[in-house]
């Protein structure tokens, strides 16, 4: 007798081509609703269902006497059946992967380097690192949009590892089958593959050791080997060059394997765009949302622009990104008010921190310039020194009287 799963396979053939002679070719195409891409095993190696060449009869209702030799498979028979038939997903993916262009983008930094590569369609890994919000990954997302490539990004997290990357059985429509990872996607589609935040990953990346190299990469899980189309490219991003962050900016960030930053001929390093470019894309944001402000965009630039140059003399510890601007843009949109949409979006700093962001963009606001600002803080900074060093002598003094007393 057949079992739940044959019979609903035989109903479906039959429903499916209105006959009950079936070459191989039609049981095959039977069986991809089932997940599987060959045709069963249990009715092609049953001599009995045999008509003809490569034709066979499917045991329809009244039909059923002419399994001679019933196949009766053992539990584990039928866990091997189902691996060795499990399907072998060529494209998990559906639909258009090309991204789309934005039309606040604005070209900056390496971006036409980065282009270049992606144009010229050959294997050449690029690592790119940068402080957080500074436009990496955007970069590498409008380098595809424009050459119309295919892109796969993977958020590598330090709990990413090989069935994350490569691919694993999964369950569907209540069989196991494979499917691909987004790596092995990428190479069989000639893709594009975007790591991000490749410096937070565990030493179970080493696994994409031989694709970084551009040979392929053997599979042991369904035994084969994938080469990689024409076209596939890798692309890694992360803010430290996988030394991890000892300043503690970046927790979580690890020290990479030294061979694997090896494979990878080129390293970016992403800086903040100039004035006048985050300028016109801070505008463009703004065009988008329907408004314009000039002013006030030129007033936010210049007010990053001196948080940036004290965050790099070591005078604060936090800094106003690219993307912190586009955020407040956009809050501006919203809101229509100015100091309500800077406030909002320093909230996520600590209260000291937050509050001399506010203070000095008032102080831009008003008209100060970056050198009177600077200048500024300068004095200041001086005066606290000379007023910590004048507490120390004061101090020392008053040590030197207790000795002398108590000498006395």
């Amino acid at each position: 007798m057949l079992n739940l799963k044959q019979k609903q396979f035989v109903s479906h053939a039959y429903d499916l081509f209105k006959k009950s002679n079936l070459t191989v070719g039609e049981l095959k195409e039977a069986n991809k609703k089932f997940g599987c891409k060959y045709a069963p095993q249990w009715l092609i190696k049953n001599k009995a269902y045999k008509v003809g060449k490569s034709t066979f009869k499917l045991p329809l209702n009244g039909d059923e006497k002419v399994i001679s030799k019933p196949v009766e498979t053992p539990v584990v028979k039928e866990k091997e059946d189902v691996k060795s038939e499990a399907a072998y997903i060529v494209s998990s993916l559906t639909g258009n992967i090309v991204p789309k262009k934005f039309g606040t983008f604005v070209s900056f930094g390496n971006h036409s380097d980065v282009r270049m590569i992606v144009k010229s369609n050959k294997f050449y890994p690029i690592f790119i690192t940068g402080l957080s919000g500074n436009g990496k990954t955007m970069s590498v997302i409008q380098a595809c949009a424009e050459a119309k490539k295919e892109l796969i990004r993977v958020n590598v997290t330090i709990e990413t590892d090989e069935d994350d990357l490569l691919g694993g059985y999964r369950l569907k429509d209540g069989q196991t089958v494979w499917q691909n990872g987004p790596v092995i996607e990428a190479m069989e589609r000639g893709a594009l593959l975007l790591l991000d935040e490749i410096d937070l990953a565990s030493n179970k990346i080493m696994c994409l050791q031989p694709i970084l190299e551009g040979s392929g990469v053997y599979v042991k899980k369904i035994n084969k080997f994938i080469k990689p189309a024409n076209g596939f490219q890798v692309v890694a991003t992360a803010n430290t060059k996988g030394q991890g962050s000892e300043d503690g900016k970046f927790i979580g960030t690890n020290i990479l394997n030294e061979a694997f930053l090896e494979r990878f001929p080129v390293t970016f390093e992403q800086k903040y765009p100039a004035i006048k470019t985050e300028q016109k894309i801070l505008n463009n944001e703004l065009k988008v949302a329907g408004k314009s402000d000039k002013k006030f965009v030129e007033k936010l630039t210049t007010w990053a622009d001196v948080i940036r140059k004290t965050y790099f003399d070591g005078g604060v510890d936090e800094i106003i990104s690219t993307r912190r601007l586009v955020h407040i843009v956009q809050a501006y949109a919203i809101f229509g008010d100015k100091m309500k949409a800077i406030q909002v979006c320093t909230n996520r700093f600590d209260e000291d921190t937050k509050n001399s962001f506010v203070e000095l963009y008032t102080k831009v606001d008003a008209g100060a310039s970056i050198e009177s600002i600077l200048e500024d803080q300068r004095k200041a900074e001086v005066s606290a020194q000379t007023e910590d060093d004048n507490d120390n002598e004061s101090d020392d003094e008053d040590d030197t009287d207790n000795v002398s007393g108590d000498v006395i």
